[in-house]
Order: C-alpha cells, then structure tokens, then sequence
C-alpha cells in the first residue's frame, strides 16, 4: 500500500498540472454530452431514449421501467403513472414530476461552458426549481406556451387538453405565446385556454399535496447539499452530495483529506457491489447505484482504500488546496486568475479488467491514468456481475498476476438490468378555473361541475335521494347527463356559469392525442460568447424552499474551510 507522503506528492504535483495547462473549464469527457440526474423515484415511473415526435402516440418508442440514479440525457422522456418523479441537473436545478405526467428532454446542450435546457411538458404537471450560472438557458414548453427563467426561482406548470397554466412560486419568469411575451412574478399565476390567444393573469390557488412535497424537497436537497459541500474543496454545485450528507458521513483520513462512508458500512464493504450495469450508446456501459447515494461517488472522484480509515472510502473531486499540499484544509482555495475545472462526469468510476476471459472492476484511483494498471488494483478485483444487497466475490489480484487494462468493455459483455415497460396512458385533464386560480379535473373521473348548483357531480353513481333523482331526469346536470350523483364542492366552488368539458378518457395507451397545438420550444437565445440569458451565477449552493405567497429563504453558504473535528458529518432526515 502506498503512504500517504508519497500520495500527496503525487496528487499534489498531478493538481499543479491541470491547473497550469487548463485554461478553460473541463466538460464532460466523451462527447461532452450533458448527463443529469433521476435522483428520486417514488411508485410507477417509466423512460424511453428516444421517441419521434409526441412520445405517447410514437408506436416505435420502447418503455423501460426507470430506477434511481438513471443517467438522463437529450432526447430521453419521463413519464409518471400512479408515481411520482424528481431529476437534479448539474448546477442544482431540479425538476418534479406530478403523477400522470409525461416531460422531454428536448434539448441539454454545452456551447463553451454555457448550459442550454430546453424541456417540453407533454401532459401533466410539473415544477420546477432554477438557478442559472452565467450563460445558462432554461425553458419549459407546456403545449401553448413557453416558460423561460432567467433567474434563481420555482415554478409550477400544468398541460391539460383544454389549456395550459403557470404559477410562479418564486422569482420571476417570461411567458411567452407567439410573438408576445408576460413576465410574471411571484405570487401570480397565468392561464390560456387552447386555441385561444389572450392569456388570463391572476393569483395562485391554494397549496395542495403536491405543492408541499416539492417545497419539502427543495428543503431537504438544499440544506443536505451545503451541508456536504463543507467538506469538499470544490466552488461548484455537485449533483449528489445532499445524499452523501443523509445517508453517510465524512471524516478526515490523514494525508488524504475529506473521506465519506456509508452508514454502517463494516470494514469488508465495498462500492459496485449493489447496483447494476446499463449500456449508454455515448458512454458505453455505466453504473447505476440501487442505493439513493450513488450518484457522486459513481460519476466524480474516485476510491481509496486505507485499512485505517476503515477501508473504502469515497474522494470527492480534487481541486488545489483540496489535499496533500494544504494539509487536507480546503480553506486554501484557487489563486488569482485561476478558474478551477468543473467536475468531469464519468459513466463509472470503476476501472475494467480481463483475465482469461473473465471480467471485474477495481475502484478508481483519483490518480488512475486511462489505459494504465488501476493503482488501487492491489486492493481487490470486484466482480462485474450486477447484485442486489449482496456482497460480490473478490476475484484474486495476487502479486504477479496479469490483469488487462480495458477502456471499456464491449457492449455484449454485460446484461442490462432494465425491464421492458409498457407505453404510459394519455391521461384526459381539463383545467377549472375559480376564484382562487385554476385547478384540474381528470377526465378518468366521473366528478363533474354543475354550474346551476354551484356542485359537483358523480356521473357514475345511483341516485339516492329525491334530489338526486332529479338530477338523473338531467334537469340540473350539464349537458343533459344521466346517472348523475350530486357531491359537494371544495371550499373555491368555481362561479356560476363556468363550463367544465368532460371528453371521454381514450383507453388506449397510444390512443389519438388532442387536437394539435404549439408544442416546439422556441430557439434559445445565444450570445458571442455562446451563453443565453446572463442574469444569474453559478454557485455551490441551492435556495431554499417554494411555498407559495412567501420567498424562498436563501440557503446557508457552505463553510469557507472544513470543520475542526474530525468526526462525521451527516445525519439522517
């Protein structure tokens, strides 16, 4: 096992490198595709790669059951049955997923660090949390307009077949529809119906269920992230690390710096022992973590293993100042004039190698150079088989025995762990509209409004009661229903007069989508220097919650230098 002297020195010297000879940010390596994150998955939420034109009617598209830490890119789309969805971009952005929705990843593009993010809201409801870095562009198109944020804040948008509308939580955001364009701020709320040209602005309706789960997330993700960046030398947001806070904890290992384990990780732990392997056409075979951590630890920095440390612990990225040459004190950030390398994403920080046909992995050394023998190959070859809870065997890695180097394995050698998932059903929504703001009403319902009741009704149940009765003579129930029962309405009964259309729901998977609208997002706006809209910063941190009425209380900074103690960091929520 190498000191760790001889660690520093190398680390130090490798940093100093990079640092002289990098005069632009790093991107991602392979293509320089943009690769987010599905960082949360809660019941039925499926993903095809690629669909040709409206997903739900694209005969073609082939649906795979989406799992946690599935690495998202351009062209991929989501889509929520009874479930709910959460994704994380790369600088704290983050998007929530509604049940019945279906969102495109219509455009994640790099132009000279700037990043565009182009989004299409297919059906459904979704929000959104954003915080763009200079350059950045972010959009989303909701079937009759488009929402663009050119500064920190939240927003909720909805697509249902009779309209659109948008509640900004936080901050503001530009409509736009055609040629025209809205601006909004917090606090208002703006609907158009479809086929129509005149928005309509108001305020926002009452909170419900799924309103207080994503200001609860943009909590949670906030506090977590600061929380766990304290421990790492890096200026830049990392996608993953409030997991890192929730689930594990840091520690200081020596010479080498900052460290984390899992809770309850014993000394035999080992990563890439609890996940699987999924093909990516850009990045070859990629590793997705079953548990809600993997992320950072699988895509950025690397491994190391010290038997006084307990073992295998993660290293996040390193930056000047992060190890060895200041002591492990992050304090000591970048000199003057020097911009620091964003984090490089990999398809897996693990190191492929071959003996005698047989396939393992070793974890990545921060130091590893491609091509060459793994340096942390004397601590064991893992097993590449895909497990689940289970310790994989040790394949031996005794002195004197060859191991090949791979850059990649060859895309028959592993089996993928997706599982074919069927097309998701167009869900039939129409939007309500009342005094407090807009709301919607499923069309698989039987729940309809009686506008001369001032009631809604239950198209499917007997009546019980004279008065129902004669709802079921169709006196009262709009457009001459029968079978009608009467049911109260919420508190925010919509005013008298308001028309409520209830088309039947298609059963079809694939069934006939709504009449056409407007559902290309417009081209983002591109500076000389490739950026868009150049209002925001990019910063380590993320904001806090969405609630409606109320600002979205700015999250704490990280601490400019680790703590004192060298004990652990995290706690569970």
């Amino acid at each position: 096992m190498r000191s760790s002297t001889v660690f520093r020195s190398m680390l130090s010297f490798s940093l100093l490198f990079v640092l002289s000879t990098a005069t632009q940010p790093a991107s991602a390596d392979a293509s320089h595709a943009r690769v987010i994150r599905l960082s949360l998955v809660q019941g039925d939420v499926r993903f095809t790669r690629e669909a040709h034109g409206d997903p739900l009617a694209d005969q073609n598209a082939q649906w795979e059951t989406a799992q946690a830490n599935l690495p998202v890119r351009q062209g991929y789309v989501l889509a929520t049955d009874n479930g709910r969805a959460e994704v994380e971009f790369e600088n704290g952005a983050m998007a929530f997923l509604n049940e019945n929705t279906v969102l495109e990843f219509y455009d994640l593009s790099l132009d000279d660090g700037a990043r565009t993010t182009r989004l299409v809201l297919r059906q459904g409801s979704a929000s959104f949390y954003v915080n763009p870095a200079n350059g950045d562009y972010f959009s989303v198109t909701g079937g009759d307009f488009t929402v663009e944020a050119s500064g920190k804040g939240s927003f909720r948008l909805n697509n249902f077949d009779d309209g659109s509308h948008v509640d900004v939580l936080t901050g503001h955001v530009s409509v736009l529809h055609k040629k025209e364009t809205t601006q909004l701020s917090k606090g208002q709320s703006l609907s158009m119906k479809a086929g129509e040209d005149s928005p309509s602005v108001g305020r926002l309706p009452a909170d419900d269920d799924f309103d207080r789960w994503v200001s609860g997330r943009i909590d949670t993700v906030s506090t977590a992230t600061n929380a766990s960046l304290q421990y790492t030398s890096s200026p830049y947001y990392l996608p993953g690390y409030a997991d890192l806070y929730t689930y594990g904890a840091w520690s200081s290992c020596g010479g080498y710096g900052y460290g984390w384990r899992p809770f309850g990780a014993s000394f035999g732990w080992s990563p890439f022992t609890t996940g699987q392997w999924l093909w990516d056409p850009g990045f070859g075979w990629t590793f997705a973590s079953f548990q809600p951590w993997g992320w950072a630890p699988y895509h950025y920095g690397g491994w190391l293993f010290d038997a006084s440390c307990g073992g295998w612990f993660y290293s996040p990225p390193a930056y000047y100042g992060g190890f060895g040459g200041n002591g492990g004190n992050p304090r000591k950030r970048f000199p003057p004039v020097v911009h620091p390398p964003r984090p490089i994403y990999r398809a897996t920080t693990a190191v492929f190698v071959r003996q005698n046909g047989k396939l393992g992995v070793v974890p990545m050394h921060p130091l590893d150079k491609g091509g060459k023998t793994p340096l942390n190959l004397e601590h064991g070859v893992f097993s590449a088989e895909s497990g689940r809870n289970v310790m994989s065997a040790t394949l031996s890695a005794a002195a004197g025995q060859k191991w090949e180097t791979l850059k990649s394995p060859p895309r028959d050698a592993l089996a993928s762990g997706l599982v074919a998932a069927t097309a998701p059903v167009r869900t039939s929504r129409t939007i309500l509209e009342g005094s407090g703001g807009t709301r919607s009403l499923s069309h698989d319902s039987s729940i309809v409004y009686d506008a001369k009741e001032h009631r809604f009704v239950n198209t499917n149940a007997a009546p019980s009661s004279p008065r129902e009765a004669e709802a079921v003579s169709g006196k009262n129930a709009p457009g001459g229903l029968r079978n009608d029962r009467i049911v109260e309405a919420p508190r925010n009964n919509p005013p008298a007069g308001t028309t409520v259309r209830v088309p039947v729901a298609p059963t079809s998977a694939r069934a006939t989508a709504p009449p056409s609208r407007n559902i290309a997002p417009p081209p983002a706006p591109h500076t000389s220097s490739g950026g868009g809209y150049r209002g925001g910063s990019e910063s380590a941190t993320i904001g806090g919650g969405s609630s409606r009425g109320s600002a979205a209380p700015s999250a704490p900074a990280p601490h400019a230098s680790a703590p004192a103690s060298g004990g652990g960091g995290g706690r569970p929520h």
